[in-house]
C-alpha cells in the first residue's frame, strides 16, 4: 500500500522545507515538539529529486537514530543551480526539536525510505508543488 504526500510552497527552498516537515510529521506531531535542541542536516543531490530524497534519508537517520523529533526546519544552504564541472545541488539545513521523551511523545513511527523516483516536483501557480509516494 502506498500513501502520498503533498506540499507546495512560494518557493522550491519553501516546498523542500513543506515537503520535509509534512513527511517528519507522520513519524510524530510536531505540535506535542519543544524546540529546544538543534541538529544539522547536510544533503547533496545530481538532480532536486535526488536532493530531496537524500535530505530525507538525513532527516530519517536523525529520528530513527538520534531519536531526534523535529518541530521546525531552518534552510541554511539551498542551491540548486547547476554549475560547470557536475558539482552537485546541496543544502544545509538546521532541524528543531527535541530528543525522544517517552513520557510526553508516544514511539515515532518509522519513515519508510524514499528514492528520487518517488519524489515529483513541479512549478505550480506562481511556486512548487512536490508530491512524494511512501510505501508503507
Amino acid at each position: 500500500m502506498s500513501r502520498e504526500v503533498v506540499a507546495r510552497g512560494a518557493t522550491l527552498g519553501q516546498a523542500f522545507t513543506e515537503a520535509v516537515t509534512a513527511l517528519l510529521s507522520l513519524a510524530a506531531d510536531p505540535t506535542r515538539v519543544e524546540p529546544t535542541e538543534v541538529r544539522e542536516v547536510r544533503a547533496h543531490g545530481a538532480s532536486p529529486e535526488a536532493l530531496l530524497a537524500h535530505w530525507i534519508g538525513e532527516c530519517s537517520y536523525v529520528l530513527d537514530v538520534e531519536g531526534f523529533l523535529c518541530h521546525s526546519i531552518d534552510l541554511a544552504v539551498f542551491d540548486v543551480a547547476g554549475k560547470s564541472g557536475a558539482e552537485p545541488l546541496r543544502l544545509h539545513a538546521f532541524l528543531h526539536g527535541e530528543p525522544i521523551d517517552p513520557s510526553r511523545h508516544s514511539p515515532p513511527t518509522t519513515i519508510a525510505p524514499i528514492v528520487a523516483e518517488d519524489i515529483s516536483i513541479a512549478p505550480i501557480d506562481g511556486g512548487y508543488e512536490i508530491r512524494l509516494t511512501i510505501e508503507r
